[in-house]
């Protein structure tokens, strides 16, 4: 059930997304668009009180504990970014708003990626938190060998992330077609 559930609030997600930037943009109702965009974090809600209720209930914690409290962990952490990039991407092509700006080249492409770092910091401390709780609850009682491997993991993948944000510091990406670049002593004479 708890996998359903996760698909269910996946499915849900892009459903509340795509009918909240609709209100907004084609039907010209934005306050009922972001109210329909504000309902997104109930289904989160729902999701960590149903896996709470089937760990209660006595289900052995298992992966599907775990990916629940990642996802939630996500959510938490880049719920928002998703949605405000789709919506400026929405008002650029449905209502002929300014094109958004990219993520950008050289030092701001670091900046950004410290940025998007630092929100998989977020959603794997949600995350190895939610796992935390659910391993104080279940106790010495059961077996938590999943949970704890989940928690490795969001952890593996802030190190991961790290290195990737780190190589962009150690080699910005360029403009392409070298834009801002001085000419090579090659191309000076051309």
């Amino acid at each position: 059930m708890i996998v359903a559930l996760i698909i269910a609030c996946e499915i849900g997600f892009w459903v509340l997304l795509a009918a909240g930037l609709a209100l907004r943009y084609l039907a010209k109702m934005p306050r009922l668009g972001a109210a329909v965009l504000l309902c997104e974090p109930l289904m989160e809600l729902v999701l960590l009180v149903v896996t709470t209720i089937d760990l209660k209930n006595g289900a052995a914690p298992d992966w599907k504990h775990g990916v629940a409290a990642l996802y939630i962990g996500y959510t938490v952490a880049y719920g928002h970014y998703t949605i405000k990039w789709l919506d400026g991407h929405a008002a650029h092509r449905l209502a002929g708003g300014p094109k958004p700006a990219g993520a950008g080249y050289g030092r701001a492409r670091v900046v950004h990626e410290w940025k998007l770092w630092a929100r998989t910091v977020l959603a794997a401390a949600v995350g190895v938190g939610l796992l935390q709780a659910a391993i104080w609850y279940v106790g010495d009682a059961g077996d938590i060998s999943s949970l704890r491997a989940w928690q490795s993991g969001a952890l593996r993948a802030v190190a991961i992330h790290a290195l990737v944000a780190l190589g962009c510091t150690v080699w910005p990406p360029k403009e392409p077609g070298g834009a801002g670049e001085k000419p090579s002593p090659a191309h000076a004479g051309r």
